[in-house]
């Protein structure tokens, strides 16, 4: 969901040729399977067309010095940590909302809940854009 949810922001933003929007996860169990049906409804709901397929994340993300590796929660982020070691951009995107107290984003595939996964992600991409453009100085 967060992919393609900043996607749409970087694209809206005219950003896309500088910002490549990607999303890995941390486990391999939905390598290659769409998107929950329920986030791929939420998203529709919102305009937002997503066929991306899951992947696993891999050493070669962890290299690139622009990357920005942002995780959804703290057991993620600490899975990446122990696994990848430090990252100068490794990042909770919900450290980025500005709308809500939360900082780890639940997955909905437990509580069902996809629009109000879909607005704490909407208000993280859209803190993490600002900061991005800010960090890396695009207009």
């Amino acid at each position: 969901m967060a992919e393609a949810v900043f996607q749409k922001l970087v694209d809206e933003a005219g950003l896309s040729a500088q910002i490549q929007v990607d999303s890995a996860g941390t486990g391999s169990w939905h390598v290659g399977e769409k998107a929950h049906p329920g986030t791929r409804k939420v998203l529709q709901d919102h305009g937002i067309v997503y066929n991306g397929r899951a992947r696993q994340i891999n050493n070669a993300d962890m290299r690139a010095d622009h990357t920005y590796i942002i995780a959804l929660d703290n057991n993620n982020l600490n899975d990446l940590q122990r696994r990848f070691g430090s990252h100068d951009k490794r990042f909770r995107l919900l450290e980025f909302a500005q709308n809500t107290p939360e900082r780890d984003v639940p997955d909905p595939y437990y509580t069902g809940n996809f629009e109000t996964v879909y607005q704490l992600v909407l208000d993280g991409c859209q803190g993490l854009l600002d900061y991005i453009k800010k960090q890396e100085d695009l207009t």
